[in-house]
């Protein structure tokens, strides 16, 4: 768990805190992605980055597109880089497949099954949060979709309500984008999936596929999406010109709250950073009473 020292502000602290990485496309023997980009280096420098947060996360969830082409060579080099990074956290790790996965590949070199083109899908208790892996991955295809048969599990899974609800986890995210390169490549039939969550204990869907940061609302529940760590997209540019840069790489640090959720983006970056605020700052503060912290750090001087 994340939580601060002392409580300044009028919120409980987070009940379980989840980081959410997604989109690392990794080769076998890490062949440059596009000839352009170092995948490995970029994974390494975000696992680098997770562990010095300092926070103990109840879970690391990646929303797919693990490899770039379902080697089984980068389903071992992905899991030889990850695991240790979440047994030394103490954190839950959640597969999630993605459109550029192979279920067989996935489900024999990442999680030791047997192969099979059988849906990635789990049931994960963050004591008493529930997350639910989906696999939104369609076989042969990039666009994403949910066959009734996975619904009709999930409708199943969520008939009994979990004691601090439900956060799915999928890769296409059930909303909209302004590239025409991902509208192409959407989840079909999302309202097949809204059907199913409407009125459940679903309280959040983490997603990815984008490679940029969004949010959005469906069918009543908050969609996050993680930027990818291989490349982000650069926005920049006109929807229609939109491609990838090797800059912007991210993840997000997940805060489930009784009665909200917050995501925020953790950039991977080495950069400066001011040193005003510290623990001894921080103990300062609590030992004011909550009027003398308002007029030490809320009232600006006089003009």
């Amino acid at each position: 768990m994340d939580a601060a020292p002392v409580r300044f502000g009028s919120h409980e602290p987070a009940q379980r805190v989840i980081v959410h990485v997604s989109d690392t496309h990794l080769l076998a023997g890490n062949r440059p992605l596009g000839g352009a980009y170092d995948t490995a280096g970029n994974l390494g420098r975000t696992l680098a980055a997770i562990e010095n947060l300092a926070v103990r996360p109840d879970a690391v969830v990646f929303t797919g597109d693990l490899t770039d082409l379902g080697e089984p060579g980068a389903y071992a080099a992905l899991k030889a880089a990850v695991e240790p990074v979440a047994e030394r956290l103490g954190a839950q790790l959640v597969w999630v497949a993605g459109n550029h996965d192979e279920r067989p590949e996935l489900h024999r070199d990442l999680l030791g099954q047997p192969p099979t083109q059988e849906p990635v899908t789990a049931v994960h208790d963050l004591r008493g949060l529930r997350l639910v892996a989906l696999d939104s991955s369609v076989p042969g295809w990039h666009h994403g979709d949910l066959d009734d048969a996975q619904l009709a599990w999930l409708r199943e899974v969520l008939a009994e309500p979990a004691p601090l609800g439900t956060i799915l986890a999928l890769h296409h995210p059930p909303l909209p984008s302004h590239l025409p390169l991902f509208d192409i490549l959407e989840l079909r039939h999302q309202d097949a999936l809204a059907e199913v969550i409407r009125g459940t204990d679903v309280r959040g869907i983490l997603a990815g596929h984008l490679h940029y940061s969004t949010h959005g609302m469906f069918a009543g529940v908050e969609v996050s999406v993680a930027a990818a760590t291989c490349y982000t997209m650069n926005l920049a540019r006109p929807a229609a010109r939109v491609n990838g840069m090797d800059a912007g790489q991210s993840f997000h640090l997940v805060h489930v709250y009784d009665d909200t959720i917050t995501h925020a983006v953790v950039p991977v970056v080495d950069a400066p950073t001011g040193d005003f605020f510290d623990e001894e700052w921080v103990a300062r503060m609590a030992a004011l009473s909550p009027e003398e912290r308002l007029e030490a750090f809320s009232r600006k001087p006089a003009r």
